[in-house]
């Protein structure tokens, strides 16, 4: 069998080697309760974590006290979404997301819709991209809680955020976002971009599993009201003893995307670059799904006619793909997002995506091809 390859980076990132360094003595001499003052151990720990929270502030630009951790992005979105639309807007909120959202949102509103909320799921064009003036149309109404992703974790599609900030000051509304597949490659200023909450997963950005954060502008956070009753930790937002390590793990990630974004998404673009023209000079009869420029570039998601994703992978189990977002691929229901695009069934049925990692070299790339090109 030849060798693995992995081309499955959106779904989850190895810990980078110099992230792991940071973050072992935390699991063993530094071990202390980040919570506990009133000794060294606890002190030592408690500097850790702090310092953790100002990298990832620092990669957004925004406040350290704006930072709460949690374990994740779908906690992140869980507490941002709910507690905004409940506790900000209270009962008369008008709540829009739209309809290629990840499971976690769009779950979380329909919570919310059973709870007496009018939530309000914005459609996209065959591209996946919303239409501004739907949203304008929206918020001319009344304010409104907007959640909208930053880039689609299926297909990699950009929306335009500074511009949907822009609409949601114009019309006193606040805006969430789930940045957890573009913090890595896109920029990302909280306060240029009119972001009032957004939310970041440390494992899409090769830091560790069961640790994110919930960035929230101080001048919404003293509103809200955490999902989950304890000890008040995280400025009462989000109870429960921090781990350092794995604080340090998000923090050191952030500084590191901080320091090199140019450099790593450099190479992604290199690597796109040669996926494309291995495409096209192979004989696969292939479609992109989504829009071809607007997208993070570290993405690409591709139906070949007259195949089945599903049955491709059987034929090339050594290459790591996927045929949709790996929070609900163990399901048989057909993608939202695409279906969301309007695509028909046969091409749904033959999408997948490719997404490349800081190690992907060119010659993995040629081997996906041959063995696509075989499948």
């Amino acid at each position: 069998m030849s060798n693995k390859i992995y081309l499955d980076y959106q779904a989850t990132t190895p810990v980078d080697e110099k992230i792991l360094k940071k973050m072992i003595p935390y699991f063993s001499e530094n071990f202390g309760n980040p919570h506990s003052n009133n000794h060294e151990f606890g002190r030592s720990a408690n500097s850790a974590v702090d310092e953790a929270r100002a990298n990832v502030a620092n990669l957004i630009n925004a406040e350290t006290n704006e930072i709460v951790f949690t374990s994740g992005a779908t906690e992140s979105n869980n507490l941002a979404i709910k507690s905004i639309a409940k506790n900000y807007f209270e009962k008369d909120c008008q709540i829009i997301t739209v309809k290629t959202e990840h499971k976690c949102v769009l779950e979380s509103c329909h919570e919310l819709e059973k709870e007496g909320f009018k939530v309000t799921y914005l459609d996209v064009n065959e591209d996946g991209i919303i239409k501004l003036s739907d949203l304008e149309n929206l918020l001319k109404e009344k304010p409104a809680l907007v959640s909208i992703m930053h880039a689609n974790n299926e297909i990699g599609v950009l929306q335009p955020i500074k511009e949907i900030g822009e609409l949601c000051k114009k019309y006193n509304s606040i805006f969430h976002s789930d940045i957890a597949q573009s913090i890595g490659t896109q920029k990302i200023d909280v306060v240029e971009m009119n972001i009032d909450a957004c939310s970041i997963s440390a494992h899409k950005i090769y830091g560790p599993k069961g640790i994110g954060a919930l960035y929230v502008s101080n001048h919404i956070k003293n509103t809200l009201r955490p999902l989950m009753s304890g000890g008040g930790q995280e400025m009462n937002l989000r109870s429960g003893t921090l781990s350092p390590a794995l604080c340090v793990g998000i923090g050191e990630a952030c500084k590191d995307i901080s320091q090199n974004r140019e450099k790593y998404t450099k190479h992604f673009e290199e690597i796109k670059s040669t996926l494309v023209s291995e495409l096209n000079n192979s004989k696969l009869d292939y479609v992109v799904n989504g829009n071809v420029e607007q997208r993070i570039p570290n993405n690409l998601n591709i139906s070949i006619k007259g195949k089945v994703a599903e049955q491709l992978f059987n034929f090339m189990p050594h290459i790591a793909l996927s045929s949709g977002s790996a929070c609900t691929s163990g399901t048989i229901e057909r993608s939202h997002v695409l279906s969301s695009m309007k695509l028909d069934d046969a091409r749904i049925d033959g999408s997948f995506r490719i997404s490349a990692g800081r190690n992907t070299t060119k010659e993995e790339i040629k081997e996906l091809i041959i063995s696509l090109d075989n499948g």
